[in-house]
């Protein structure tokens, strides 16, 4: 059974993952986007922040991490 945390770095630490610095970023701040999203009175500064070129720059690198993620399982 999974934890029940949305926190992605200690996930990632928890099954064994190293992560660089730049993952560890990342991921903090794909787990922020996360809490800003779930609570009312973030969701609309959140909104405002999420641009187009925000939001694909933000897409961009989630889906690089995504195949980082999915090349690790394969070994």
């Amino acid at each position: 059974m999974p934890p029940q945390i949305h926190n992605l770095v200690r996930l990632a630490q928890q099954v064994g993952l190293v992560l660089n610095a730049e993952q560890i970023e990342l991921l903090n701040r794909i787990t922020a986007f996360n809490l800003e999203a779930r609570y009312p009175d973030e969701k609309r500064s959140f909104r405002l922040k999420c641009t187009e070129p925000f939001t694909s720059a933000q897409l961009k690198e989630i889906m690089e991490i995504i195949r980082w993620l999915k090349s690790t399982m394969k070994s």
